[in-house]
């Protein structure tokens, strides 16, 4: 069986009404993945970069929102984050 699991930016500070949010690096997203694999002895077989729209707004559901919406009318702040596709042994995947 194959799963996955998203090593998101985390907030750094949420932002406020005349101040965007500020968010940790990319880069201690992939440190993030990199431990995770290796504390768990995870077998890799795809990493990838995906970049959504809005996925730390309230009303969404993060990296795992399949509709997240954009328009013309309002901006909108794309994230990156990591996404590490694994072999799943008999089980519940593990938790980050």
């Amino acid at each position: 069986m194959i799963a996955y699991q998203d090593f998101v930016p985390k907030v750094k500070d949420p932002g406020g009404l005349l101040r965007p949010a500020q968010f940790h690096t990319l880069r201690s997203s992939i440190f993030d993945a990199n431990r995770w694999i290796k504390e768990r002895n995870i077998r890799v077989f795809n990493v990838e970069t995906v970049v959504l729209p809005n996925i730390h707004l309230a009303h969404e559901e993060g990296s795992e929102d399949a509709a997240l919406r954009t328009s013309g009318e309002m901006s909108a702040h794309w994230h990156q984050f990591i996404r590490v596709w694994y072999e799943l042994e008999d089980g519940p995947p593990p938790l980050p």
